[in-house]
């Protein structure tokens, strides 16, 4: 933020940057995010086996012969990857809670990690079609709208893990 702030560009909006500005992307911004998240897609599907069973047991995955260091790499710049995308739209210091909220939401609905990869996906989807319809209604900033979508997903979808929690613990 220092080194935009010093830049001589008068057109450097710093706001946008940090809560990000739908109204800043341009059709080739769009082109650049469909292909980075095809491109991300791609290397998240090509690493998922090695980077659950890392997540499941270190030991056990090295002992099948994966990498863990090559893996969470690999893994460290597709997340980067991400994050470089939707800075432009979410904003810097939106971006992690569009990261942590979906894949939160995501834990009460899912059984296994591949269904919870997909539910949070879903669960972004919907969030960033909802904040960005409130923010156009209601003349509201578009990042901080699509946050919020997320986490009103994300306490409806804890509501539902709570209850199926006492359901099953009360035999209902």
């Amino acid at each position: 933020v220092l080194v935009i702030g010093l830049m001589e560009t008068p057109n450097v909006n710093i706001t946008g940057y940090l809560f990000g500005d739908i109204l800043a992307v341009r059709a080739r911004d769009i082109l650049g995010i469909y292909i980075g998240g095809s491109a991300s897609l791609g290397v998240l599907l090509w690493i998922w086996r090695p980077l659950l069973a890392i997540t499941v047991h270190e030991e056990l995955a090295m002992a099948e012969g994966i990498s863990l260091n090559r893996t969470r790499l690999i893994y460290t710049v597709l997340l980067a990857t991400v994050i470089a995308l939707a800075i432009k739209i979410v904003g810097v210091l939106l971006i992690v809670s569009m990261l942590i909220i979906p894949a939160a939401g995501a834990r009460y609905l899912s059984r296994t990690p591949e269904r919870m990869a997909f539910n949070a996906a879903g669960i972004g989807c919907i969030s960033v079609t909802v904040g960005l319809g409130a923010s156009f209604k209601w003349d509201m900033a578009a990042g901080p709208s699509i946050v919020i979508a997320a986490f009103l997903l994300f306490a409806v979808t804890w509501i539902i893990g709570v209850s199926n929690r006492k359901r099953l613990h009360t035999g209902g």
